[in-house]
């Protein structure tokens, strides 16, 4: 006697994984700003009665000096590397812990920043963000 046919043999392996079904729920990065004149808020916690005057532009070029001091350090070091500049010139109040942001979730950061952060692999760099707060770089690490 035939083995009575299986129902799913007709339809393929079952798929087990279905594209966007696990999306990354959350992201832990730290980040380093500069802000420009152009700005959401163009003041610095470090100064919050002056103005900023930069442009776009040199915040911009100044973030991408940063990245490649960062990029030419040993890998082991980067991290440091990258907490020590955030420290010294992130214009955000997360530049005392280093530009750490913690964990975050979805919705809560900009929609470009937000991009970039849950599109970087672990212990990536991100290239310079522009966002309404200014312009970013981002290390995720978890």
């Amino acid at each position: 006697a035939a083995a009575a046919p299986r129902p799913d043999d007709a339809k393929g392996p079952v798929k087990v994984f279905t594209p966007g079904l696990f999306k990354l729920e959350q992201v832990h990065c730290l980040h380093i700003v500069r802000k420009h004149k152009d700005s959401r808020n163009p003041t610095s916690w470090r100064h919050p009665s002056k103005k900023i005057t930069r442009s776009r532009d040199d915040a911009t070029g100044e973030l991408e000096t940063m990245r490649k001091k960062i990029l030419t350090a040993p890998s082991h070091r980067r991290r440091s590397v990258f907490i020590e500049l955030a420290k010294k010139f992130s214009e955000c109040g997360s530049a005392k812990k280093g530009g750490d942001l913690g964990f975050f979730r979805r919705g809560k950061m900009s929609p470009p920043f937000e991009a970039a952060a849950f599109n970087l692999d672990v212990n990536e760099l991100s290239k310079t963000i522009a966002s309404s707060a200014g312009v970013h770089l981002i290390l995720r690490l978890a």
